[in-house]
């Protein structure tokens, strides 16, 4: 069994081509969000993976195993809750509505400009159905906010200044693209129309 011990953000500061020679590993968020879990790589290798505790693996982090091998980490496709506003019924500011309610019920979400994404539950689903919005079960990698307070919960990205060639004292959009699943779907019971 190969160990690994110590993850690499985004893969950040190696080589494209390190990244495209390392062996690969596609795990689905409930295994990403363990600090330790054994896996089987694209080389068929066993991998026990035996990170710091509170670690979240994230699509794009790359292991290192002891012998300094690397696997390039793959969010797994999965089944998770698409979330999108009805146009006939609503507008675009209903998912941040949806956001917000969810938010206060502590639900992992990832977040997109056009959805959300969520994990199924029914319950939750039938609440999102009752605020009109469009709820679908389907099959996409989960990446959720990791949350203001969670540990290095922004440092995906950002460890470096950078400039945008603004000029100083002028707000603007970064931009990021910060990958999350979110919730999304939904049926209109009563309302007359299919999605």
């Amino acid at each position: 069994m190969l160990t690994l011990n110590k993850i690499i953000p985004g893969g950040r500061g190696l080589a494209a081509v390190l990244l495209k020679r390392a062996a690969t590993v596609e795990l689905d968020w409930d295994v990403r969000q363990k600090s330790r879990f054994d896996a089987t790589d694209s080389q068929g290798r066993a991998l026990g993976v035996f990170l710091p505790r509170g670690s979240v693996v994230r699509g794009g982090d790359v292991l290192v195993a002891e012998d300094g091998s690397l696997v390039r980490v793959l969010a797994a496709p999965q089944p998770v809750l698409r979330v999108t506003h009805c146009s006939q019924h609503g507008s675009p500011y209903d998912l941040l509505r949806a956001a917000y309610h969810l938010g206060n019920r502590h639900v992992q979400l990832e977040l997109k400009p056009d959805h959300l994404k969520l994990e199924p539950d029914h319950v939750l689903a039938e609440l999102l159905n009752q605020m009109h919005m469009i709820v679908k079960e389907v099959q996409e990698p989960f990446e959720p906010e990791s949350g203001a307070y969670a540990p290095g919960a922004h440092a995906h990205g950002h460890e470096k200044a950078h400039d945008h060639g603004h000029a100083a004292g002028h707000a603007h959009d970064h931009g990021h693209d910060h990958a999350h699943e979110h919730v999304h779907g939904h049926g209109h019971g009563g309302h007359g129309h299919d999605h």
